[in-house]
């Protein structure tokens, strides 16, 4: 049995890409400060990952790869703990690696290239306008040079606007269902014209374990739709789909200076794992 490590496991993603990695058949070690597993058939470690050394890594055994999702104030792009906590994970990447892990996945955002007006790929240069933009893109780069010394596999997974299972994150989204329960009738918003990939956070989670379970394909894998939607019509489309009666004021706020009118992921290199996990023979007791 494959065996992986998940930092981060109790957040956002990480619950649903320990589901994901279960039901692909994987061991799963789900590293996670607090609260119970999410899938009863991973193995708990309830330590913060910060705290692992190479001795803790060995001392659970052989582990194939590992895939680092933790991450603090993620939804607050401004805030100082991206500086401030860079060194616990540029600290932790080194140790599995000296720990003999022979594959390293990081979770890696849209917002380490910046400002970009258009397709981002792999050789898209990052120019990063947020404390956490500018957090991803070093790790990004200390995580890719630490892996070649170690003769790691890397790769990082770059995700962009994250949609479902609203109640557990802090998009905008979740804002929307929490303004709705409290009885507004209306919310101050910006335009709305601006287009992002969007992909709902379980079809994320096997995008995340399907580029996890193979090596055929590494560096900078863009996880996404590859197709640009316009935030106004995603809006719209949600409202529309939870039966919400409260209402956007469009234009009340101006866009952020890092947003660019589009961007999108290109899903090429994404596509060429699916296409291959879906052509390979389902085990004997896999749905």
């Amino acid at each position: 049995m494959r065996r992986v490590l998940v930092t981060g496991a109790g957040g956002y993603v990480g619950r649903h890409l320990v589901r994901a990695l279960a039901d692909r058949g994987v061991g799963v070690v789900a590293v996670q400060r607090s609260g119970p597993v999410a899938d009863p058939r991973a193995h708990l470690l309830a330590v913060d990952f910060a705290s692992l050394r190479a001795d803790d890594l060995r001392a659970l055994g052989p582990i194939d790869c590992v895939i680092h999702l933790a991450w603090s104030d993620g939804f607050n792009h401004g805030a100082a703990s991206h500086i401030n906590a860079l060194p616990d994970h540029v600290r932790f990447v080194r140790e599995t690696g000296v720990a003999g892990i022979p594959q390293f996945v990081g979770m890696g955002s849209m917002h380490e290239i910046g400002y970009w007006e258009g397709m981002i790929g792999e050789a898209t240069p990052s120019a990063p306008r947020s404390m956490y933009g500018i957090a991803k893109h070093a790790l990004r780069e200390a995580a890719r040079l630490l892996a070649e010394q170690e003769r790691q596999v890397f790769q990082w997974l770059r995700s962009y606007y994250i949609t479902g299972d609203d109640s557990r994150n802090k998009s905008l989204f979740a804002k929307i269902l929490q303004w709705e329960g409290e009885g507004y009738t209306s919310f101050p918003f910006n335009s709305g014209r601006s287009q992002y990939d969007f992909i709902d956070v379980a079809e994320l989670a096997d995008q995340i374990a399907s580029a996890s379970l193979q090596t055929a394909v590494t560096g900078v894998i863009e996880c996404c739709s590859g197709q640009p939607v316009a935030l106004k019509d995603k809006v719209e489309a949600f409202l529309a789909a939870n039966h919400l009666a409260i209402r956007p004021e469009y234009g009340a706020f101006p866009e952020r200076s890092y947003d660019s009118p589009a961007v999108w992921g290109d899903a090429t290199k994404i596509q060429r794992i699916l296409v291959a996990e879906a052509a390979r023979p389902t085990k004997p007791g896999r749905d």
